[in-house]
């Protein structure tokens, strides 16, 4: 974090937790609710100090490789933790303090599971539901770092890209959320997905979403940044090739999105990305996966969203 001040941080989360609504201008949240947003973030300045002098958690350089995993139903490989994968209440208790280690696994494999999964959510639904839904991101989210308030139904898949995650929207059609988190985007940037067709498949992602859960919070998150040439994952030469700018200019593009649906825009890349736009190493693993602090980062974030609904209840 450098020399970010408290101050700073909590300038800059207040600028990343919006609301898209109808009208044409944007609506910020009641004052009291920046107060709360500020105390919570205090918890994020205090991790990304911790990471910038050297206290940060390390994780598996294996970690789940977006963009070599799966990126359609053809796929054949993608990553799990050891043991049952980290997706429901009572079968994410597995240890990730080391974000590993990890096994392949079909894509079809995980489709299994995950329809599974959300099939017992639906058969026995919980008093408060939340979706995670993206790709490798979502998916490797520790469970113990999740707002406790809730149970969470984790839908990430490692390498998925939004063509694959709006084919399988149906999986949660029977389940009963109150909130829909959104986190999709970098792998299709990876593989060369053209912006119109990102723009589109999250535009449609988000109308299915409001189609199959009306009473549902859906919430659009916007595409994390990596960390160009300091990244140490197999891709980054891929990487490199995707400008900051055009993140940026897709974020601005998915907040226009999330106000033409009247849904809710989380844009996180403010907390994550350093004075150039890039994805901050002492919060990542390989320079685009999330690292604990990282976790911890976006934890922060998701829990103050939730308090801001629970007061509005």
């Amino acid at each position: 974090m450098g020399d970010r001040s408290f101050d700073d941080m909590r300038r800059t989360a207040a600028r990343s937790i919006r609301f898209a609504k109808s009208s044409s201008q944007w609506k910020w949240l009641p004052a009291w609710c920046y107060l709360s947003l500020g105390v919570n973030l205090l918890l994020v300045a205090l991790v990304g100090i911790l990471g910038w002098r050297g206290a940060q958690v390390t994780a598996s350089p294996s970690q789940g490789a977006d963009g070599t995993a799966i990126a359609s139903s053809d796929a054949t490989e993608s990553s799990q933790p050891e043991g049952k994968v980290m997706t429901t209440a009572d079968a994410t208790a597995a240890s990730t303090s080391e974000l590993g280690p990890r096994h392949q696994l079909a894509y079809s494999d995980w489709l299994d599971i995950l329809s599974r999964e959300a099939d017992a959510m639906a058969v026995e639904p919980p008093d408060h539901l939340s979706v995670l839904l993206g790709d490798s991101i979502s998916l490797w989210f520790p469970h113990e770092l999740l707002p406790a308030h809730t149970t969470w139904l984790n839908q990430g898949i490692s390498g998925e890209i939004s063509a694959g995650l709006l084919k399988r929207l149906d999986f949660i059609e029977d389940t009963e959320p109150d909130i829909i988190f959104l986190l999709i985007g970098i792998n299709d940037l990876v593989r060369d997905v053209s912006d119109s067709t990102l723009l589109a498949n999250q535009q449609q992602i988000v109308e299915d979403l409001k189609e199959m859960h009306p009473d549902a919070e859906i919430v659009m998150q916007s595409i994390l940044p990596h960390a160009g040439e300091d990244a140490t994952w197999e891709g980054r030469e891929r990487l490199a090739e995707i400008s900051g700018d055009r993140i940026q200019d897709l974020n601005e593009r998915l907040q226009v999105i999330a106000r033409e649906e009247d849904v809710a825009f989380l844009d996180l890349h403010p907390l994550f990305s350093d004075d150039q736009g890039y994805l901050r190493m002492e919060l990542s693993t390989d320079g685009i996966h999330l690292n604990e602090a990282g976790y911890m980062v976006w934890a922060s974030a998701l829990q103050v969203y939730h308090q801001i609904e629970l007061a509005q209840e």
